[in-house]
């Protein structure tokens, strides 16, 4: 989707030209000058635009690679649930294992 910062700012740069180029036909220094100003700012507007833009895209993106990650974690944690569940014995050991480490280094530090 464009952002209507580019829309505008796109028109206004063309007005702005145009503008510049008929001061510059008709001699009138005033108008040249306003449709200098006028082009410059639409071409502002239009890199704001852009610049809009593309954070959206970054932000989409980001979002996307957050959530494929979300899923992939939560389908580790299913195929880690029916392991234990299909080897509960297994599961218990390295609970055992666990509580043992996490005892030797609390009374460690007694």
């Amino acid at each position: 989707m464009i952002d209507t910062n580019r829309v505008t700012g796109a028109v206004r740069e063309i007005g702005g030209r145009v503008q510049g180029a008929v001061g510059d036909l008709t001699g009138s220094r005033d108008n040249a000058v306003e449709g200098r100003v006028r082009e410059a700012a639409g071409r502002a507007e239009n890199l704001y635009g852009q610049a809009k833009d593309s954070v959206r895209h970054v932000a989409d993106e980001a979002y996307d690679v957050a959530e494929e990650a979300f899923d992939r974690g939560r389908r580790t944690l299913r195929e880690g649930h029916e392991r234990s569940v299909e080897w509960p014995h297994t599961s218990l050991v390295v609970a055992g294992l666990i509580g043992f480490g996490l005892g030797l280094l609390v009374r460690g530090r007694s």
